[in-house]
């Protein structure tokens, strides 16, 4: 005789447990606490087995009557209903483990140990961990390409499209991690190529006519700040280095006899190691203050510490305090200012180029083109240093340049 809703409603609890049938192998055990339990007895290849379907009334009558059936259908198809549960539970778990957020961890993880830049590891973990977090929890398996879009478009319609192109790119790269552990089999950033807008280049507010960045020079000379400011903005002038990487300058890297600054490639944003040329004016300005950092490494501290750096807005803070906003100048403007200034002046744009560390991406040519390049480079660096003296000595205080003012050319 089938059950029925009533018949199961009206099953009250005995001192011994006791089963309702149902038919086709489902039956409902109803225990001496009152549950009522659905279970599924069956053979397989000549044994008696038991599966359980779930407790009433959460799973109902025509609900375990359907369980039944699909396991029914397995056992005609030659597959043990309860060995399909266990190994359904195994993927799930395996599933549940491999994640966006685990397998995000363990590409953070591979950078960190790679030594790649501080400043880019911080990026990059900001990206996955913050950006990407509607994808932490979800199966790497289960993430489609419109779900992606949908995680970038928003990110996009903030006004922050050159963060959702970076973001694409990074949940690509977890997702080729994925692939190549064999936890994944596509990637659906691939679908999203085109779908993004272009971001909007913003360029660095910088400083390219000489008599400004001749009036520039002399405000930082008037600059009444922590001493290792103002020098490291003098540095930055004269070498046109990145600001990170010359507030990160140790004095190991510094060669006060041979006239160098050797950066390391972990220190670059090339990942490359970069020599810079030290002027006669640079090598002036290290001696000046080589002392403030007499017992550390820095050679433009803090001035909390002298192990610590400059922070990181140091100097744009200064160029805000001298009266510079911040769409006039930066600190990154210094490399622009120095670019175009010498492209005009018409020193060669390959060693411009050089100077400025957009190496060649092939290691035999760039080292060959190092070598041909050096001597030309010293030169330039020195001529560099010489005009910004000349602009800030030209410069009068109504921001006006003497006739001499072409006295320094290319040499």
């Amino acid at each position: 005789m089938l059950l029925s809703h009533f018949v199961i409603s009206k099953a009250q609890p005995q001192v011994r447990p006791y089963k309702l049938s149902d038919g086709g192998g489902l039956h409902l055990l109803v225990g001496p606490s009152g549950s009522k339990l659905w279970r599924f007895r069956y053979r397989y290849r000549g044994k008696e087995n038991m599966l359980g379907l779930g407790a009433y009334p959460a799973v109902s009558l025509a609900e375990a009557r359907e369980k039944r059936d699909g396991a029914r259908k397995l056992l005609a198809a030659g597959i043990d209903p309860s060995a399909k549960r266990r190994q359904d539970k195994l993927d799930e778990a395996i599933a549940t483990a491999n994640t966006f957020g685990a397998i995000a961890d363990e590409v953070l993880a591979n950078k960190q140990a790679m030594e790649v830049a501080s400043a880019t590891l911080e990026k990059n973990r900001w990206l996955l961990k913050d950006l990407a977090a509607p994808l932490s929890d979800r199966p790497i398996t289960e993430i489609t390409a419109a779900e992606v879009l949908r995680l970038l478009k928003r990110i996009e319609v903030s006004g922050r499209r050159e963060s959702a192109r970076r973001l694409r790119g990074m949940i690509g790269s977890v997702f080729r991690y994925a692939i190549v552990t064999l936890r994944a089999t596509n990637d659906p950033t691939q679908a999203t190529h085109g779908a993004l807008l272009a971001p909007k280049v913003k360029h660095r507010a910088a400083i390219v006519d000489e008599k400004q960045l001749g009036g520039l020079m002399r405000a930082i000379d008037d600059y009444d700040g922590w001493p290792t400011v103002a020098a490291a903005m003098k540095f930055t002038a004269l070498t046109f280095a990145r600001p990170g990487e010359v507030r990160g300058a140790t004095r190991r890297e510094i060669d006060l006899v041979n006239a160098v600054w050797r950066i390391s490639a972990e220190r670059t944003k090339m990942r490359r190691p970069h020599e810079v040329p030290l002027s006669r004016q640079a090598i002036a300005l290290i001696e000046s203050i080589w002392t403030l950092s007499d017992h550390g490494e820095l050679v433009f501290p803090s001035i909390r510490s002298n192990r610590e750096p400059l922070s990181e807005n140091a100097l744009n803070s200064a160029l805000r305090r001298m009266g510079y906003g911040k769409d006039e100048m930066t600190a990154h403007g210094f490399r622009a200012a120095a670019s175009t200034i010498l492209h005009e002046r018409g020193f060669p744009p390959h060693v411009i180029e050089a100077a400025l560390g957009h190496q060649d991406e092939n290691e035999v040519r760039r080292v060959y083109n190092r070598a041909k390049y050096w001597s030309e480079r010293v030169q330039m660096m020195q001529s560099w240093a010489d005009l910004l003296d000349s602009l800030r000595a030209a410069t009068s205080e109504n921001g006006g340049l003497r006739d001499d003012d072409n006295a320094i050319r290319e040499r």
